[in-house]
Parts: C-alpha cells; sequence; structure tokens
C-alpha cells in the first residue's frame, strides 16, 4: 500500500490488515517499540476545517516519531491558485508524507501520483476513508466482529460517507441499508460499479428494521452551506430518533461520525444514550491513521 485514497482502491485483505494493526497500537498506546517515522515531517493539507481529523493525525504522527507542520489553504499559495499539481512536486521534495482534507477528490489524487511521497485522503466530497475505517474498528470492538452485521446508514447517502460505507459493503460484504430522500440517493453508476448488497429506501424505520448499527451524519456537508434550508426542509425525516431505535436490533448500537447537531439528523436523547460509543468511535481515528500510516511506511 503506497497511499490510502479511498476505501474503494483498498482490497478487503487491506482493510482488514489497517484494522489488525490499529487494534494492536490502541492496546500497546504508550508502549510502543516502533517509531517509524523518527526524523519525519509530515504535511497537514487542509482546505477544510477539522477537530478530529487535525488532532488525531498531528498526536498520532508525534506518537511515531515524527513531527507535522499543518498548512491550511490560506497559508499557502495553493489557497490562491497555484495548481495542485506544483504543489505536489514542491512539497514533495520537502516532506515525507502528505495529509489532505479538501473538496476534489482527483487533486488528492494528483498529489498522490505528483509528489512521490506517501498520500492520505483525510477528506474529500467523494470519500472520507479514514473515518469509515475507524467506525468499522468500533463495530468489531461493540460487536465482536463485523460477520453478519448490518448497517443502517440514514440521512444523505450520496455524501462522502455515504459513498464509503457503500464500498467499504462491497469489500467486507456485510448488510447497508441507506435510507434517503429521492434526491440524495447515490447515482445509478456508482451502485453498478460497486456491486455490494445494499438496499435503499425512503423509509428510516425500514431501514432501522433489525439493524445492528444505526449510523448517521449532518444533513449539510461542508461546502453545501448555502443548501441548509433546503436540506434541512428534505431531511425533516431522516433522523435517528427514539422510533428508529426502537424498529433495530434489541442491542442496535448507535454512531455519529460528528460534529453532531442535536435536534436535526440526532436527538439529543438518543445521542446521549450512545454517547460512549460515539466517542469510542472518535478516539478511534487516532489508532487507525497510526496503523495507516505505519503500513505506509512498510
Amino acid at each position: 500500500m503506497k497511499h490510502l485514497l479511498s476505501i474503494e482502491s483498498l482490497s478487503a485483505a487491506e482493510i482488514l490488515e489497517i484494522l489488525t494493526l490499529a487494534r494492536e497500537l490502541k492496546a500497546s498506546r504508550g508502549r510502543e517499540s516502533s517509531r517509524p517515522l523518527t526524523g519525519e515531517c509530515w504535511g497537514l493539507l487542509f482546505s477544510k476545517s477539522s477537530t478530529r481529523t487535525r488532532v488525531s493525525f498531528e498526536v498520532g504522527i508525534r506518537e511515531l516519531g515524527g513531527d507535522s507542520l499543518f498548512l491550511s489553504s490560506s497559508e499557502i499559495q495553493l489557497g490562491r491558485g497555484e495548481p495542485i499539481e506544483d504543489t505536489a512536486r514542491v512539497l514533495g521534495r520537502m516532506i515525507h508524507g502528505a495529509v489532505i482534507r479538501t473538496f476534489k477528490q482527483s487533486d488528492v489524487e494528483t498529489f498522490a501520483r505528483l509528489s512521490g511521497i506517501p498520500t492520505i485522503n483525510a477528506l474529500t466530497d467523494e470519500e472520507h476513508p479514514c473515518q469509515i475505517l475507524a467506525d468499522l474498528l468500533t463495530i468489531e470492538e461493540l460487536r465482536g466482529s463485523l460477520d453478519g452485521v448490518e448497517v443502517a446508514f440514514i440521512g444523505d447517502a450520496d455524501c462522502n460517507m455515504g459513498r464509503s460505507w457503500i464500498w467499504a459493503s462491497a469489500r467486507l460484504g456485510f448488510g447497508l441499508r441507506l435510507a434517503c430522500p429521492d434526491l440524495y440517493r447515490p447515482p445509478s453508476e456508482l451502485m453498478e460499479r460497486a456491486n455490494a448488497p445494499v438496499s435503499i429506501t425512503n423509509d428510516p424505520e425500514e431501514a432501522a428494521r433489525g439493524a445492528d448499527i444505526l449510523y448517521t451524519d449532518v444533513w449539510v456537508s461542508m461546502g453545501k452551506e448555502q443548501e441548509a434550508e433546503h436540506r434541512a426542509a428534505q431531511f425533516a425525516r431522516y433522523q435517528i430518533n427514539d422510533r428508529v431505535v426502537a424498529a433495530a436490533s434489541p442491542n442496535a448500537q448507535v454512531l455519529h461520525c460528528l460534529p453532531a447537531y442535536r435536534g436535526k439528523e440526532i436527538t439529543a436523547e438518543v445521542f446521549e444514550a450512545h454517547a460512549n460509543a460515539i466517542f469510542q468511535q472518535a478516539e478511534n481515528r487516532l489508532h487507525v491513521q497510526k496503523a495507516i500510516m505505519m503500513l505506509l511506511k512498510s
């Protein structure tokens, strides 16, 4: 594995290798015998704001022995129109790895191709692979295994999280139900390409029926703020609340990739009832990302 650009580009074996190493790193945190980034400086190129992604990568790089350099788009020439091609060829001569959080998937792929250094997709409009890997680790911890799991994703099924869940289902074979308005269904071309065990419905309770994991994300992704009012009306029915939880399996867990807007995509009561699992999920970003960086250096 030279880069981590998407779930689509990973094999099932690579996903499971990341999860296995992440479990080991989590269990041995503070007692690491290997610091593969010693003497290295990794750049964090962020065009989108972040809490969990930035902190988990900066801490992870330091725990693996390296240094990090945070570069927001407002602080470098990329934000003033310098092509990603030129940025990649400059930084590839100065830093040892790149973590990129931006809008276009093609920018991350172009950077990886031209920079010559390990490149990690820390979120694009197309996918959020690091988050999904942390989610899969969390489900393993909560249930003991991913075998036979049924996941219900409720909300915008064509956002980066919905698309990443589709590819995770395609690679690992678990069941995925998507509940979304018609305007926010993933495109048929994506569904045909993924060929995953996925069902799509307009009814959140139908998607939740018997599910082991209920999952949601914000209704308004970064860059879609001008659509906030329209989206609020479209997604009003697509909330994880007591009725949706009651439709799921008796021991179902609720997960949220955060930030959470209580009273919109999830009620405050449901969020707090499942807060332990949700913040375990957030913590697992650190362990998964450390595993990714270690494997990129191996």
